[in-house]
């Protein structure tokens, strides 16, 4: 991504936390966690990855029904020529992670053995 995408994207990414925080109301989108913001070339689309701790289906269905006012909002608060159209996808990388330590954890690994010091070789 170029600088101008990274910063349109970071732009949008605290537009849409600050809106999901303080000014929707559906109660689906409470606790809605905008992590990442990816734009293309041509600032057309913009792919919004969400994560919560509630229901995937719920939350998902609770964006598409507020995706207009978003976007709405979203053009009156930023400057560019054209808005892009948001594309929600359901972020995985918690879940990753957490399935991750639990394999992690769940790991039967002998304690390692100390390290030999120069008395012990004595």
């Amino acid at each position: 991504m170029t600088i101008k995408q990274q910063r349109v994207a970071t732009l949008i990414r605290n537009i849409l936390s600050t809106l999901l925080m303080t000014e929707v109301t559906d109660p689906a989108l409470e606790s809605v966690t905008v992590t990442d913001v990816k734009i293309d070339r041509e600032f057309e689309y913009a792919d919004v990855y969400v994560y919560a701790l509630d229901d995937q289906a719920e939350v998902m269905a609770g964006l598409a029904r507020a995706n207009g006012y978003l976007r709405r909002e979203l053009a009156q608060r930023i400057r560019l020529r054209n808005v892009p159209v948001l594309h929600f996808h359901w972020d995985v990388t918690m879940e990753r992670g957490e399935r991750i330590d639990s394999l992690l954890q769940s790991l039967d690994l002998p304690p390692e053995p100390a390290p030999e010091t120069q008395e012990d070789q004595e």
